[in-house]
């Protein structure tokens, strides 16, 4: 059983010993000039205005939510909607219902994203 995975282990490893050989080669042999201006912050070409602790606004916390939301809904709706006619015809009205409950639970989510702000943009 194991035999199957071991191009899998091979092709793994393989990356993992050329991606730490390519980033030692860089440090090694790459220009090591650091100046004053390289080594400031830089953050769109502005220069930053406070602690990098500062409070982060909620309404980051809830675009991040939306983000997800739409994630998920897209990386699981769209195969489902692929094979919506085997699925029906293997398990049936099921495969409807199944689907109805996770978007209504989706949809929970995104009713709490908007009682709380989260498409107001100003």
């Amino acid at each position: 059983m194991l035999e199957q995975y071991i191009p899998l282990f091979l092709v793994i490893g393989f990356a993992i010993v050329l991606a730490t050989v390519l980033v030692a080669l860089s440090k090694l042999l790459g220009p090591q000039r650091p100046t004053a201006e390289k080594l400031t912050t830089y953050e769109s070409g502005v220069q930053p205005i406070g602690s990098a602790h500062e409070r982060v606004s909620v309404k980051y916390y809830l675009v991040a939510m939306f983000f997800i939301i739409f994630d998920l809904e897209v990386i699981f709706v769209y195969p489902w909607a692929v094979e919506f006619k085997r699925l029906i015809h293997e398990i049936g009205i099921v495969a409807l219902y199944s689907m109805l409950v996770f978007l209504f639970v989706f949809e929970i989510g995104f009713l709490y994203a908007y009682k709380k702000g989260g498409f107001k943009w100003d």
